[in-house]
């Protein structure tokens, strides 16, 4: 099994800096991948947020880009610049609500901020107090907002918040099964929580459920090994759960049936000509594939894969997309 090196990425909280998913060199082991760091991370300078005037119109994809610290925003799905989000401190994962308000973590200053349609300040800025929020979905039932948290390694296991509504502080679920390091969650349809991400080595896959009404995480076994986490989402009927695979190898992401706490494998698909995907997004039936190594952004057909379908260019270290649709006037 391996893991890629730009999973080093350093994120400052307080003194310590702590690492997470990505690409870039090899490692014997998943949990090589997670480490504390003892330097600073880089100071990046940030210009004003900006946005075209045409924007508002348009449906929006939105890409955290960790080199700039800078979540880049593109036409949907033709791919043309329309604007830049600035001055978070590694963005990660994101995720969208009905109302087509975007949540991006900013996984270094343990906050989650909220922007409307092609807005360039937050209209909402959530606190995510000790943790390193590295993923976020929505509850399509009630607008609760799920993040899946780290910690520095050595201090703790991860955990997911739970936002009601969105807003205020969060409530805390920690999984009694092996899931110690939280990367990615997602929400079926009917409002319950998947979260993925390793075991307290960091050397093995976990993947846990929050069933809605629950009090309490608990261990999912699917029928497919799965070498690094990869992202999770519901595509309206299957479970969709990412895998990285390894370095310049093709991503891949595995469509599972849930039946209680089991995942049934259905159908694959493959990314042929990626080379390392931290975290998917699917719209409709097309996949959005940040592709870290190349670094890219490219678009697959879903759930057939094969080779891309459009490749966006002139990003950097990118790891989480989401899509906004115009609001409907």
């Amino acid at each position: 099994m391996h893991i890629a090196n730009h999973l080093r990425h350093t994120l400052g909280i307080g003194a310590i800096t702590v690492a997470l998913i990505g690409c870039g060199g090899s490692e014997s082991s998943l949990g090589q991948g997670v480490s504390g760091l003892n330097a600073a991370p880089a100071v990046v300078a940030h210009r004003a947020s900006w946005m075209s005037p045409d924007a508002k119109q348009s449906d929006l994809l939105y890409v955290s880009n960790l080199t700039t610290g800078d979540v880049d925003v593109f036409s949907y799905p033709r791919g043309k610049p329309k604007g830049k989000l600035t001055g978070f401190n590694a963005p990660h994962g994101e995720c969208v609500d009905a109302k087509g308000n975007v949540f991006i973590t900013s996984a270094a200053s343990s906050q989650i901020f909220e922007y409307s349609h092609a807005g360039t300040k937050p209209i909402a800025t959530l606190s995510d107090p000790g943790y390193t929020p590295s993923d976020c979905s929505i509850d399509p039932v009630t607008g609760d907002l799920a993040v899946a948290n780290l910690l520095p390694l050595g201090s703790g296991s991860g955990s997911v918040a739970i936002y009601k509504r969105a807003k205020g502080k969060p409530k805390l679920y920690i999984a009694s099964s092996a899931l110690f390091m939280y990367y990615s969650c997602g929400f079926d349809g009917s409002g319950n929580l998947f979260v993925d991400g390793s075991n307290m080595n960091g050397n093995q896959f976990e993947i846990a459920e929050l069933p809605k009404g629950a009090t309490a995480l608990v261990a999912v076994t699917l029928n497919q090994q799965i070498a690094i986490p990869g992202g999770v989402q519901w595509d309206g009927k299957y479970l969709a759960v990412g895998d990285q695979v390894c370095l310049n190898c093709a991503s891949t992401i595995y469509e599972f049936s849930m039946s209680g706490s089991t995942g049934t494998k259905v159908a694959e698909t493959n990314l042929s000509n990626s080379c390392d995907v931290i975290r998917f997004w699917l719209q409709g039936k097309r996949v959005i594939a940040p592709n870290d190594c190349a670094p890219n952004i490219m678009y697959f057909k879903y759930p057939a894969g094969g080779n891309s379908t459009k490749t966006i260019t002139g990003v950097s270290q990118v790891v989480g997309a989401t899509v906004s649709q115009a609001p409907h006037i």
